[in-house]
């Protein structure tokens, strides 16, 4: 996957490195043509100097082949524009962006940009929004057979209940977080665009409950 990142700072850097390591092409963008330092000599991703919601920079950048982009500059508004420009001009569905101020996340969240607050910032948690693929364990019981995972789900699901994801999917739906907040739902929640959907599944369905989290629901009348 080509990934775009806005911001070079200790975050972006660490975050261009990482993905890069796992085999993904990364293009970086920072008005600061010095910071791409950070980036040592082995990175092989672009540079891109310039403002990370400028649509010429972020064509520069790849966006147009990309499949996640990442906001992590110094600047709350910056990262929120480049985020909602990523996601309402090229179309990218993985979108995320870092934010200082976590009164404004609540704000964020519910234009469908996922946000990661600096104070509980992780590289995994960064990761786990541009990354799509597959479920990330949480807890498994002794024996193995049931695990808690966090299951990236497909935008096609947002607006159905809680009882047809599990119909479809064969999961149970332990929690939602819903705005950096866990949310238990019942059987008639719906679920939001942002929400992230923690599942117990049977170890050995994981692959199964992945497609189907990916793929979205059925088609009424079963086409």
């Amino acid at each position: 996957m080509h990934i775009v990142i806005m911001g070079c700072g200790r975050v972006g850097s660490a975050l261009a490195q990482n993905l890069e390591q796992q085999g993904h092409t990364v293009a970086v963008v920072d008005q600061d043509p010095t910071a791409f330092r950070r980036l040592g000599s082995s990175f092989g991703g672009r540079r891109v100097t310039g403002v990370g919601f400028d649509q010429d920079t972020l064509r520069e950048a790849g966006i147009e082949e990309a499949g996640a982009f990442a906001a992590v500059s110094s600047g709350d508004n910056s990262n929120i524009i480049a985020a909602r420009v990523a996601r309402e001009m090229f179309g990218i569905e993985n979108v995320a962006a870092r934010i200082y101020d976590p009164r404004r996340a609540e704000v964020y969240q519910r234009l469908g940009i996922p946000t990661v607050a600096t104070v509980r910032w992780t590289a995994d948690q960064m990761l786990r929004r541009l990354l799509p693929s597959g479920a990330e364990p949480l807890w498994r019981d002794p024996t193995g057979g049931v695990q808690l995972a966090e299951v990236h789900t497909s935008t096609a699901w947002v607006g159905h209940k809680i009882s047809r994801i599990q119909e479809e999917t064969g999961v149970r739906v332990a929690f939602l977080t819903r705005l950096g907040e866990a949310v238990l739902p019942t059987s008639q929640t719906v679920l939001q665009e942002g929400d992230l959907v923690h599942v117990m599944m049977r170890t050995d369905e994981v692959d199964k409950v992945e497609a189907a989290f990916a793929k979205g629901p059925e088609q009424e009348g079963g086409h």
